[in-house]
């Protein structure tokens, strides 16, 4: 199996490769020289233009048709092997439909084996047609070894209840220690949970997956972990930017619990994708997929079929996330089997959004709306100056105040943040634009701006930088 998981990956690399071709396979619009219509690539042997061409080289001497003839001999041999890769991949797709993937990887590697041999650079028809079919072959391979993964791991829209001494351990935390945070946490669920849920629902993911954020935030939408993990779903700033979550001086899109919903749902299919098992999904999810990989390949067990055994080699921290899991999901099951009481979850609050072309402060709106601020606050998590940035931007507002929104807009002031100022620091031993950001109330992206910084700058002890900060900050330093 970890043979199979190494192929895999190296499968993903292949596939990769092939979708960098300039042409696409899956719209009825190529060109005659690609596999969307099959018949070009049977045809071309048989055109009636090459046809003429030979009977006028006939006449023109011998000499130069028995060039030409090998020039043809190598063309038809050329097509001739190019056919029957595509035979050979169309066979394999018959063996993949009756369940039988070993054979029908057979067929394919016999196909790629063939479209390597063929020589195709100085025509450009049969270029087109081997890249197409490298193409088709790689995503092939790739769908054969991803629905290998599914089905040895079983139904990939359950997630096993698995009862073991770890996740005992953990439903143990829950009813003492940890009792607290657990009922606050459930508490606060129902703000957040409905829309999680029916936008699980809709991607097709296990729906035990929005009780996640019990264990990544209890369901804080400004949870920040040691790892500046943020948010609902604890995003850390690179992997919310892979995920298209936006982060600037206006909003952090992590706090926005819509937005990130989606972007971790297209997180957990991602890693579903590359590991099959939910297991081993959520650990990914929690300390990245990259440590889970190298843990894998430092092993020599079959971890898909006991992801206990990968869960005693991880990190301590992931590795009592998926049993923590688990051990939430029994507790929710069956709450008076494990003595807990559950009373009814907060309500979401109700909402509408409504655009706001201009920046404006949420507290100067709020007050036109005769509301407390924080009820903006809370609908608006993202909003970093507690102010609609510039540009426009779709605000949330309570149901049934839009009117007055719309009504207000003209009236309000336009919002100008203040000019960032700056203090100087001098840099002390042991210090990192981390430690110097959290003291300034400042960010590194900002620091590494001012002193025109990139990743390849390194900071050193005695060194004078400047820090922006905030009017009012501390002195320089």
């Amino acid at each position: 199996m970890q043979r199979a998981l190494t192929t895999y990956l190296l499968v993903i690399v292949v596939f990769v490769l092939g979708c960098a071709q300039p042409n696409s396979l899956s719209g009825p619009s190529s060109s005659p020289g690609h596999l969307a219509a099959n018949s070009d690539l049977k045809v071309s042997n048989t055109d009636s233009d090459a046809v003429g061409s030979e009977d006028g080289i006939e006449e023109a001497g011998s000499e130069v048709n028995n060039g030409s003839s090998e020039k043809r001999d190598d063309a038809d041999g050329n097509q001739g092997m190019l056919d029957s890769a595509l035979e050979l991949a169309e066979v394999s797709q018959e063996y993949w439909a009756a369940g039988d993937t070993d054979k029908a990887l057979e067929a394919l590697d016999q196909a790629y084996t063939l479209i390597l041999q063929v020589e195709a650079s100085a025509d450009e028809r049969l270029s087109q047609q081997k890249d197409d079919l490298r193409f088709m072959i790689s995503k092939r391979v790739m769908e054969i070894y991803a629905s290998r993964f599914r089905a040895t791991n079983g139904n990939h829209n359950e997630i096993p209840l698995t009862l073991n001494q770890y996740v005992e351990r953990e439903i143990k935390l829950f009813q003492t220690t940890e009792r607290q945070f657990f009922l606050e946490s459930y508490q606060r669920s129902g703000k957040y949970r409905p829309q999680i849920t029916k936008a699980i629902r809709d991607a097709g993911l296990p729906e035990d997956l929005s009780w996640l954020p019990l264990i990544e935030s209890g369901f804080k939408v400004r949870a920040l972990s040691r790892a500046r993990a943020l948010g609902l779903w604890q995003f850390i700033p690179s992997t919310g930017y892979k995920f298209g979550l936006k982060r600037n001086a206006w909003v952090d899109e992590r706090l926005d619990p819509e937005k990130a919903t989606d972007a971790a749902i297209a997180y957990l299919k991602e890693l579903h994708q590359i590991f099959g098992d939910w297991a081993s999904v959520l650990a990914a999810y929690n300390c990245g997929e990259g440590r889970v990989l190298r843990v894998i390949r430092s092993q020599q067990i079959n971890y898909l079929d006991n992801f206990w055994d990968l869960f005693e080699r991880l990190p301590w921290e992931t590795a009592r996330y998926y049993p923590r899991f688990l051990a939430t999901l029994h507790i929710l099951k069956e709450p008076e089997k494990y003595g807990f009481k559950l009373e009814t979850p907060d309500s979401p609050l109700p909402y509408e959004k409504i655009a706001m072309p201009k920046p404006v402060r949420l507290d100067a709106l709020a007050d036109r709306l005769g509301i407390a601020d924080s009820v903006l606050l809370e609908l608006n998590p993202e909003l970093r100056q507690h102010a609609t940035p510039v540009g426009g931007y779709l605000l949330r507002v309570p149901s049934g105040s839009a009117e007055n929104v719309l009504a207000s807009i003209d009236s309000l002031k336009e919002w100008t943040p203040p000019k960032r100022s700056y203090v100087y620091h001098r840099i002390r031993r042991g210090e990192t634009l981390s430690t110097i950001a959290v003291r300034y109330r400042s960010s590194i992206r900002a620091i590494m701006e001012a002193n025109n910084l990139s990743r390849s700058h390194f900071i050193r002890a005695g060194q004078r930088i400047k820090v922006p900060v905030k009017n009012g900050a501390s002195d320089s330093v």
